[in-house]
């Protein structure tokens, strides 16, 4: 084992991204890997240390940095552009006092078009970092499987299932995001990286046919209009990565595994 392992901190680490980044570097003894959660450790160890802490109210922080050589910060704030920003910038204020060598930040494709408050949020941290001047990487991402698969979930008790009409999303796998990351962060400081997006670009009409037939229902797929500045970005493909789809795994690939048993 190192004597000297390289102090790694993930903030929302037991979030969907985050989990999986704890788990691919928890077997590297050349790492240290941290975890910064408001929840407690976990009864059985991952391998991680854990920090509790809170990024909104910055406690914590300064202890989880304390020689930390990276931070990969994929906590969010879902839904609040005021949250996710004032979380951003006590981690990056936090980390720059830290003297921090490499801050990796996970965002999202088409923040620019998009007008979604949350989408907001993250292109303000993305400005904060690039303000900050620390050494840092930002990855953009298309949507993860697990949230498109979470969305055409909520209507499961109507008799149809409701998509907007028009809307394309390019779903990749978080746990292939999560490889990238981490590479990332072998990789050293790389500024704005490479977009990155699933294997392909799918209308959600085809996302949600796909989804009723794997889970082995039946109901139609209804196409519901939507006006309004956010469809219309959605509608146009601003959320795309078409020219990087790096992803590997399928949506029915996805949907499959899901389906024969809870898989990570």
């Amino acid at each position: 084992m190192a004597n000297n392992p390289t102090p790694i901190l993930i903030t929302g680490g037991t979030g969907t991204l985050g989990r999986r980044i704890v788990r691919r570097l928890a077997d590297d003894d050349d790492t240290e890997v941290r975890v910064l959660s408001r929840r407690a450790a976990p009864t059985q160890g991952d391998g991680a240390r854990w920090i509790t802490g809170d990024l909104a109210s910055d406690q914590g922080l300064d202890q989880a940095l304390t020689g930390v050589d990276t931070v990969v910060h994929c906590a969010h704030v879902a839904g609040s552009s005021l949250g996710e920003v004032s979380a951003g910038a006590n981690v990056i204020t936090a980390a720059a006092r830290a003297g921090v060598r490499h801050f990796i930040y996970i965002s999202i494709v088409g923040i620019d078009y998009v007008p979604l408050s949350y989408y907001k949020g993250k292109l303000a941290v993305e400005e904060l970092i690039e303000e900050s001047g620390l050494p840092s990487t930002i990855l953009r991402a298309t949507q993860f499987h697990e949230l498109i698969d979470w969305l055409l979930g909520q209507p499961e008790r109507l008799p149809v299932v409701p998509v907007p009409a028009g809307f394309w999303f390019q779903p990749v796998a978080a746990d292939e995001v999560a490889g990238r990351l981490v590479d990332i962060a072998r990789e050293g400081p790389g500024g704005r990286a490479v977009d990155m997006g699933g294997p392909e670009v799918r209308s959600v009409e085809s996302l949600a046919t796909s989804y009723e037939s794997i889970r082995g229902r039946s109901r139609p797929v209804k196409k519901i209009p939507f006006p309004g500045e956010v469809a219309r970005a959605f509608r146009s493909g601003a959320n795309l990565a078409a020219g990087n789809a790096d992803g590997r795994q399928t949506w029915e690939e996805y949907l499959s595994a899901a389906v024969e048993g809870p898989g990570e």
